[in-house]
């Protein structure tokens, strides 16, 4: 798949770390570090500005090894992009450590995954056809 990308940053393209990774990591694009203090979030930029095809959308997630080691997380998990945004991409970033975290220009902050999506038409019924499982949720299925 190809999607066109303007790159307004001094930094790589989001790229796959490994063969087999389906995120591509993306970078920070600031013109000084920025602090992020514990339970603080804050709308971090990239200079990517991106045209996803119709029917897809790009997620953003956190990285596991800063969640981790570091405590800091996506805060919209996973974060949608969707095909007909044309604005910068920003990545919403929470400190959800008990330490001060600085986020330097080019640090790898998040991961993205372009991914297919359908378009609902609603079909409304009066009624739902019957499950084995029914209306139980939220655990239903453990201790009994």
């Amino acid at each position: 798949m190809e999607i066109k990308i303007v790159n307004k940053s001094d930094n790589d393209l989001p790229a796959y770390s490994t063969e087999l990774s389906a995120g591509m990591d993306v970078r920070a694009f600031l013109s000084k570090p920025v602090t992020l203090k514990p339970l603080e979030r804050k709308l971090i930029p990239t200079g990517l500005f991106l045209e996803i095809p119709a029917g897809f959308e790009a997620q953003i997630r956190p990285r596991s090894g800063l969640s981790l080691k570091k405590g800091i997380s996506v805060l919209n998990t996973p974060g949608t992009i969707d095909a007909d945004y044309r604005g910068e991409v920003g990545i919403i970033l929470v400190n959800l450590s008990n330490e001060d975290f600085v986020i330097e220009s080019g640090e790898r902050i998040c991961q993205m995954i372009i991914a297919s999506h359908e378009t609902v038409k609603w079909n409304l019924v009066e009624e739902l056809e019957e499950t084995q499982r029914g209306a139980g949720g939220f655990g239903h299925t453990g201790k009994n």
